[in-house]
């Protein structure tokens, strides 16, 4: 654990002097989205891209990875639904708080993190990972919220969610760089250095957008957070192992990069989500709070454990 923890410091640590830099406005909230929008347009998708290309296809799939994580997120999904509906909430908040308890932040922390940890093997179960949650459960909450509020589903909505995964770059870069592997094609020596030394930005970007980002959250509602914080930083990962390992018996490696990704922290993209159709984003916003402050311990914890 104490070895792990050393590992993962790091990490931390740059989420912190992020949040420092947050907290004392030498990084402005105006300073911090734009540098969110440069990790997330421009360094994550580089990444990505030159990780993706240089996969063999036939190592990226895996089906039953991809059937033990949606296994284990859809069963606490629907605890946290449940719990939702019994103390009163209506669809739209309720699809929040379930989509706090399962999706973590496995584009931002996870893939850098990971990658790092354990080696570019890391990034065809991280990019499965990253699949479904955007697929999935992006596509979902998107759908909860517009039937809760107008009590049908039109084809606008869909229209909506189809043009927001296209637009999305991190489907993109995963989508070309996968096609780009699967076309056999040799990456240029100057393109790869250029893809090299930006996706090299991502991770410190990222970590620091992250830490920066949090000076802005507050922790009100703070029972609701905590509740949230362990559906995802304890019940979903549990679950997700139980599934990966007694379930769907997913290989080894693939099933400790799954539930270490389960035990990410809440994802700051739900808050921009839950502002955007002004739904509980403070509980959102604290939920991303606690869960980030306690993932130092919790997601020490998994990664010693799968280790």
């Amino acid at each position: 654990m104490l070895a792990i923890l050393l590992k993962t410091l790091p990490f931390f640590a740059l989420i912190g002097l992020g949040y420092w830099a947050g907290r004392t406005r030498f990084f402005s909230q105006e300073a911090t989205a734009y540098l969110a929008k440069f990790v997330f347009y421009f360094a994550l998708s580089a990444m990505i891209f030159r990780f993706a290309a240089n996969l063999e296809l036939a190592q990226v799939w895996d089906g039953r990875l991809v059937a033990a994580y949606l296994w284990g997120t859809a069963f606490v999904y629907g605890i946290a639904t449940a719990v939702g509906f019994l103390r009163g909430l209506d669809v739209q908040t309720n699809a929040v708080e379930a989509q706090c308890a399962v999706i973590g932040n496995a584009g931002f922390l996870g893939l850098p993190m990971l990658a790092l940890l354990f080696g570019p093997q890391a990034i065809g179960p991280v990019m499965l990972v990253l699949a479904t949650d955007l697929i999935v459960f992006s596509s979902l909450i998107v759908i909860l919220i517009t039937v809760g509020r107008d009590g049908r589903m039109s084809p606008a909505v869909l229209r909506t969610i189809g043009i927001g995964l296209i637009k999305n770059p991190m489907i993109v870069a995963m989508g070309l760089g996968l096609i780009w592997a699967g076309l056999k094609l040799p990456i240029p020596a100057p393109m790869n250095d250029f893809l090299n030394i930006l996706g090299g930005a991502a991770t410190p970007g990222a970590l620091f957008a992250i830490g920066a980002s949090l000076a802005s959250k507050s922790a009100e509602r703070i029972e609701i957070a905590g509740w949230l914080s362990f559906c995802k930083l304890v019940l979903h990962p549990a679950l997700v192992a139980f599934s990966a390992i007694y379930l769907f018996k997913v290989e080894a490696f693939g099933a400790a990069m799954i539930i270490a990704c389960a035990a990410m922290p809440v994802a700051g993209n739900i808050y921009m989500l839950a502002q955007h159709y002004g739904v509980a984003p403070q509980r959102v916003s604290a939920a991303i709070l606690v869960s980030t402050a306690l993932s130092v311990i919790t997601l020490t914890a998994v990664i010693a454990w799968i280790s």
